[in-house]
């Protein structure tokens, strides 16, 4: 097998910038892995009893009409709608009915992103994660005010200088919408949601920077006193909080007043954790995840799924010994943030990785074990054979190994499982065979082709 190699971009918003070349002869590693095998697989269904709303954007609208105090205060009033970077089930449809109810109130109102550094810390690759999530000027029927300009509104107790967006500082109400689940690197009362949203996403690229600057150590408790700090500044008037269910779907919604952010958002929190997709069985030798993403999670795949954290400071209940990534989804654009966790990787992933974003990323996150490389291997088949001969266990040949198989930490309804974890399967009321046994198929370049439906 002939030496892989994979050159950086020539060009970057017009300039030249120098390539990098990455070399390694794959025969002899292959050769090490080659004969290990892929047991039989089982595609399984796993069910959860979740709730979903059936007209979440009519939710919404009944719960904006009901805190009317605070809507009838808009008229006449420019009010930022702050909207970030996840992909949250009905986003566009949740922003656009925000703009609606604003206008019926007499408000006028505008976007801005409060995604911290995403979009590649720029005005313009903000406004186009913003784009790629259906929402545009046209679509919400509202301008998008896109800047990365801040303003230095205070200091915690600790002396941390607290950021604000001058753009929400300059509008007479601010609307925070994000949806509440737990984080991928701190665990607290209060994790991703609309708090976080505040201080980080309003503090754009510069507040993210400080606020993950200082570690995930009492990350939760930090937040809280960073967001004090910038409601005494930002016209923050309501914050409009998510719940998604197993399924990515919308379970709850609820309008929230500043005065309730810091009452109600712990038991939203709670809420959404109850609901987390999850792998419902455990003591993995091997986890396949055939694509990682920004649109994915913001570690590329959610380690409250994976339970496989990049900061020290998160915790999960999956116990896995290997991970292993085989691509980047398509709307990540390259960004491959999070495969630092991941123990082996395919050359594709490698070859369609932009480390600008990455980097990016990592350095205002303050963690740089998100963008490590792990063990790169020619393609999937021997990626997964190469997960499976270097898992901690007494399988040399790899018929017995332990493996779960998901599409993404989104997506977990369907899993394949391996011949080692069947007994424990059928004895799970919660888990269905729905085909097996199977061997993967691979095309001649050992690509896998087995796929989900």
């Amino acid at each position: 097998m002939s030496s892989g190699k994979v050159v950086a971009m020539e060009k970057a918003g017009g300039r030249e910038i120098k390539s990098y070349n990455f070399y390694v002869d794959f025969e002899p590693i292959v050769a090490l892995v080659k004969d290990t095998v892929i047991p039989k697989m089982y595609k399984v269904r796993q069910k959860f009893d979740v709730p979903v709303l059936k007209n979440p954007v009519e939710k919404l609208n009944q719960e904006l009409r009901n805190k009317e105090e605070v809507m009838k205060k808009l008229k006449g009033k420019r009010v930022c709608i702050a909207v970030g970077s996840r992909g949250i089930a009905n986003i566009a449809d949740f922003v656009a009915e925000t703009v609606k109810v604003v206008k019926d109130y007499g408000g006028e109102p505008f976007i801005i992103p409060a995604m911290g550094s995403h979009g590649g810390a720029t005005n313009e690759g903000q406004k186009q994660v913003l784009e790629e999530l259906g929402i545009t000027e046209e679509t919400v029927k509202a301008p998008i005010v896109s800047h990365l300009d801040v303003e230095l509104v205070g200091k915690t107790r600790e002396n941390v200088p607290v950021y604000a967006s001058c753009d929400a500082l300059n509008a007479d109400a601010v609307i925070i919408i994000n949806r509440i689940k737990p984080h991928t690197s701190f665990s607290g009362d209060i994790e991703s949601g609309i708090i976080k949203m505040i201080v980080i996403g309003l503090g754009k690229q510069k507040g993210a920077e400080v606020c993950h600057k200082m570690g995930f150590y009492r990350f939760s408790e930090r937040l809280q006193e960073m967001a004090r700090v910038i409601l005494t500044k930002v016209p923050v008037v309501l914050g409009i909080g998510l719940i998604e269910n197993a399924y990515d779907e919308t379970a709850e919604v609820k309008a929230l007043t500043t005065d309730e952010f810091f009452v109600e958002e712990p038991k939203l929190l709670n809420l959404a954790k109850s609901l987390m997709p999850k792998i419902l069985v455990n003591n993995l030798d091997v986890l396949i995840v055939d694509e990682i993403g920004k649109d994915i999670s913001g570690d590329g795949m959610d380690p409250n799924v994976t339970g496989r954290f990049a900061s020290d400071y998160g915790k999960g209940d999956l116990i896995v010994d290997r991970i292993v990534v085989l691509r980047l989804t398509e709307r990540t654009e390259g960004n491959a943030n999070g495969i630092g966790v991941a123990d082996v990787t395919t050359l594709k992933v490698l070859e369609s990785t932009d480390f600008t974003k990455g980097y990016i990323n990592s350095i205002t996150a303050a963690i740089p074990r998100t963008v490590r490389l792990p063990m790169v291997m020619p393609n999937d088949e021997m990626a997964i054979k190469a997960a499976i001969k270097t898992a901690n266990n007494f399988d040399y040949v790899g018929e017995d190994t332990r493996i779960v198989r998901i599409k993404n930490t989104l997506n977990v309804e369907q899993i394949y499982i391996s011949q080692a974890l069947l007994s424990e399967v059928r004895a799970n009321s919660s888990l269905e065979i729905v085909d097996g046994p199977i061997d993967f198929a691979f095309d001649e370049e050992g690509n896998i082709l087995t796929g989900w439906k």
